[in-house]
Parts: structure tokens; C-alpha cells; sequence
């Protein structure tokens, strides 16, 4: 692979051509239909939105319009034994015949150096692969790393390479491992920079073996927006992929900001969508702290908050 540089917008679609050949018709995806495979998105028990409504069960307004709503699980270095949180989650699922939507969150250093994730390429490849292994045949969807792609000019150039590798690494395992898991590639949100170089970051992460990207993950952009950018990446890719769309707090739309924002409010509910949009989703649970910012300035990022929560109901 040649070593990735930052490149001028002018010279991003030539650059992809050099390194590809010509954009593709279509791109591979997993030999098995996981919305065929079950009779719905799973509503996990384990939330912490959930909990909190157990704690508060005359708290309705939370337990009806977010706890009750499916949303996405995230694991990282957080999670323990990968394997075994893995394993339980989506055995529960399918036991409930419904389909699983999971968020890795483990690179070394994470987006941006902000801290945690593995501890080095090789701890990250097991722990991957362990994610794999707790899926196994049954349905699930998998959103790989949210900010990895959009936010890689963090990083000085000569690292680029060995974290491309490490998402590679992670969609061929799934695409080898998981026939009914459809992976999505996290593309970052509208503000992402040129979509010319979404795609081509993208394509050098083996996008075409797995189903496709995800846009607006535990942001605040309109399905709109999120819709014309993905139709500017599919563009660029040269057609054939899929996309999700986080709506879990979009209904307001963006202010900027993307940490705890006031007046913002839940967007449409987890849903299929229509293509190439596969699946409108929850990707943050709503109520769960974006970090020590905004309404919350002491609250930790994924602990839940009745009054961010609250605040997403009403949108005020």
C-alpha cells in the first residue's frame, strides 16, 4: 500500500485513480441479509437508559421515547472480555429474534489521541478479531470506529498507514468471519472534509468487502444533510455501497456543537430506510453524556442523564 499523505482536494480524484483504477459499479457485501434474518431492531435490556427506568419507572417519558426505542451498544476497553460481552449481547438478541447494532470504539489512542483503546496494533487486532468471534453466523450490524476516517489528519502522516491497516485488518476479518453482519465503516458527518477524501479513505480501508459506511454517528446533523453527503461519497466511490444514518439527536439539527448541546431533540426513530440508505439508526443512546461539555459539564462521556434526556424529548 503507498504511504497515505495529506492531499489538496484539487488532486484527490486523481490520487484515488492512481491507486484504484477505475471507481467500481458495485461492492461486496455479506452473503446474508441480517433484516431477513430477524423480525426487527433489538431494544437492548442492558442500556443505560434502561436502567435508569428501572431505578425510576414513573419516569415514562424516558422509558417510552428512548429506553424503549432500539439503540446501539459500544464496546471498547471498557467492555471486559470482548468476547463474552460480545457473545451475550447478541445471543440475546437472536433469541428475541431481533437484529443487534454494535459500535467498536478500540483503536489505539482512539480519535485524536484522546486516550484509551488498545494498547498497541496487536492488542487491537485480538480484540477485534474477539468481537468477530462473539457474533459468529448470527445477525448483527457493526459500525467499525466512529471518527477513525474523518478525523485520520490528527495524526501526522507517517502513522496514517498503520491505522488504515488496522481498520483493513478489522473489515477482513468480519468480511471472512461474519456472513450476517452487515459492517459499516464510520465516514465521519457532513463537516468531514472533502467527500472525494472520505472515499478514497474509504477504498483503502477494503469498504468494498463489507456493506458499506455509516454517517453522523453520536452527532447532530439532519438526516437531509447526512443524505446529501452520503449521495456525495457514494458518488465518489463510484456508486454500489450502502450508508446508515445516526438520528438518535437530530431532530433539531446541528449547532456546532457536538458535545451536550442545548436544544437539540431525538430524531426520527430506528427504522429501514430507503436505499442506499439501509437503516436509519440510534447510534448513541439518547441521554448518554458526549463528555464534561454543555449541559453537563461534570458528567463523564456514556454516562446516561435524565436532564439531557429531557432536554432531547423537548427539544429546548
Amino acid at each position: 500500500m503507498p504511504i497515505l499523505r495529506p492531499v489538496t482536494a484539487g488532486l484527490l480524484l486523481s490520487a484515488a485513480l492512481l491507486v484504484f483504477g477505475r471507481p467500481e459499479s458495485g461492492l461486496a457485501e455479506a452473503t446474508g441479509n441480517p433484516l431477513k434474518l430477524t423480525s426487527g431492531l433489538y431494544v437492548d435490556p442492558g442500556s443505560a437508559a434502561a436502567a435508569y427506568v428501572r431505578r425510576h419507572p414513573e419516569d415514562t417519558a424516558i422509558a417510552t421515547k428512548i429506553a424503549g426505542q432500539p439503540s446501539a451498544r459500544w464496546f471498547g476497553s471498557w467492555s471486559g472480555d470482548v468476547t463474552t460481552g460480545v457473545t451475550a449481547y447478541t445471543t440475546a438478541a437472536d433469541k428475541a429474534d431481533k437484529l443487534p447494532v454494535l459500535v467498536t470504539d478500540n483503536l489505539p489512542g482512539r480519535q485524536c489521541g484522546i486516550g484509551g483503546g488498545a494498547a498497541s496494533d496487536a492488542a487491537y487486532r485480538t480484540w477485534i478479531a474477539g468481537v468477530s468471534a462473539g457474533i459468529g453466523t448470527r445477525p448483527a450490524v457493526v459500525v467499525l470506529e466512529p471518527d477513525a476516517l474523518a478525523r485520520l489528519d490528527c495524526y501526522p502522516a507517517p502513522e496514517w498507514d498503520g491505522r488504515i491497516a488496522l481498520l483493513k485488518y478489522a473489515v477482513g476479518v468480519f468480511a471472512a468471519k461474519n456472513p450476517n453482519t452487515w459492517v459499516y465503516l464510520d465516514a465521519g458527518t457532513v463537516t468531514s472534509g472533502d467527500a472525494k477524501e472520505i472515499a478514497r479513505r474509504l477504498r483503502l480501508a477494503d469498504v468494498g468487502k463489507v456493506r458499506g459506511f455509516a454517517l453522523n454517528t453520536a452527532n447532530y446533523f439532519t438526516t437531509e444533510q447526512s443524505v446529501a453527503r452520503g449521495t456525495e461519497i457514494l458518488q465518489a466511490l463510484g456508486g454500489g455501497a450502502h450508508y446508515v444514518v445516526d438520528t438518535s439527536r437530530n431532530g433539531n439539527g446541528s449547532d456546532g456543537s457536538s458535545c451536550n448541546p442545548p436544544a437539540r431533540k431525538l430524531g426520527a426513530p430506528p427504522s429501514t430506510a430507503t436505499s442506499p440508505v439501509d437503516l436509519q439508526l440510534w447510534l448513541r443512546t439518547p441521554g448518554e453524556s458526549d463528555g464534561p461539555c454543555g449541559l453537563t459539564p461534570t458528567l463523564p462521556t456514556r454516562t446516561f442523564s435524565p436532564l439531557l434526556a429531557h432536554h432531547l424529548i423537548t427539544g429546548t
